[in-house]
């Protein structure tokens, strides 16, 4: 049942000297070993996003370079009461903000707007602050434990057009969160998701995004963005090792009701997905926009491993989204 796709066991460069993308850097890795050497300004694209879920709250935190633009922010949502508070910022042709060209060395930041993300990663794991004053201070580690496993994956739409991901499921972390409603400690029960970008994109895309995790087993799944590419974003980790699935899937929701149940699936994937509240992000800035739908809820199902089990599970927690982008 193994992934058809090229394992990449070896560090290497995104790029050619040239900025065109590297042959030798398409394919999928365990752990991050790509050097996003990326050249030229204006396609370029740069982000860290955490997602954090603990027993009370949802946590998102986004720091981004566009080019012409970083925008970056934190929002938290009480799962308890319904309410959610948060701050985008938009800073013009990204100054001050900060990224590395590799996942999980190095520092990224970015600050303006009233608001400031800072991202310290270390190869014992990542320290991630967020301030936004008077709404959100957020105080975490994220530790990496031993012998876990990212997907890391190059989707290559052409030459001058790519992307480097590594989406990081099922992080434990610890700190805490300190909202008008008190400080809150963050830790049992509690999980971090990573989702590291670096690449040259197309001026239009959409994409589906679903991550989840529970005691042993996390999900994450992509759609749409990697189609026709040969590339995928779809994994199941159990206790921490990746089975890379090489399987476009079959993506089915509402787009009149995103709270109406989600299913996901394929020959190894067969995943239902419920939401219980829907966090809609609009921006217009002329001729460029984004609009994105991610929905919080529960998944179940059962997704194959490699050697061809199935692995049954209900209950896990997480988000699946849908974005669409003019930028």
């Amino acid at each position: 049942m193994r992934t058809h796709e090229r394992e990449i066991t070896e560090p290497v460069d995104l790029c050619l000297p040239d900025g065109r993308l590297n042959p030798d850097a398409v394919g999928w890795t365990r752990r991050p070993l790509h050097r996003a050497n990326l050249r030229g300004w204006g396609r370029a694209k740069r982000w860290e996003y955490w997602g954090i879920v603990t027993p009370r709250h949802i946590i998102g935190l986004v720091a981004s370079s566009l080019d012409y633009a970083g925008v970056h922010g934190a929002y938290v949502l009480d799962r308890e009461t319904g309410e959610e508070i948060g701050k985008d910022a938009v800073v013009p042709f990204a100054r001050g903000a900060v990224f590395p060209d590799r996942s999980g060395a190095g520092e990224a930041s970015v600050r303006g707007g009233g608001a400031a993300v800072g991202v310290q990663q270390r190869p014992a794991g990542s320290r991630v602050r967020a301030l936004v004053p008077g709404l959100i201070d957020l105080d975490v580690e994220i530790p990496l434990p031993d012998g876990h496993e990212s997907l890391g994956v190059v989707i290559p739409w052409g030459p001058r057009r790519f992307q480097y991901t590594v989406k990081d499921v099922g992080r434990p972390v610890r700190g805490r969160l300190t909202l008008p409603s008190g400080e809150h400690e963050v830790g049992e029960g509690a999980f971090a998701v990573l989702d590291h970008g670096r690449g040259k994109w197309p001026y239009r895309m959409t994409w589906n995004w679903a991550a989840a995790s529970g005691p042993g087993l996390a999900l994450q799944f992509g759609g749409k963005w990697t189609d026709g590419t040969g590339m995928t974003e779809n994994a199941l980790f159990v206790d921490g090792r990746i089975h890379k699935i090489g399987e476009e899937l079959a993506w089915t929701y509402d787009r009149a009701d995103w709270l109406r149940p989600w299913t996901i699936g394929g020959k190894r994937v067969e995943v239902e997905f419920r939401p219980f509240h829907e966090k809609v992000s609009r921006t217009e800035l002329g001729v460029v926009g984004t609009e994105t739908h991610q929905c919080f809820g529960h998944f179940s199902g059962r997704v194959q491993t490699d050697d061809g089990a199935w692995i049954d599970f209900d209950g896990l927690t997480g988000w699946a989204e849908e974005a669409r982008q003019r930028w």
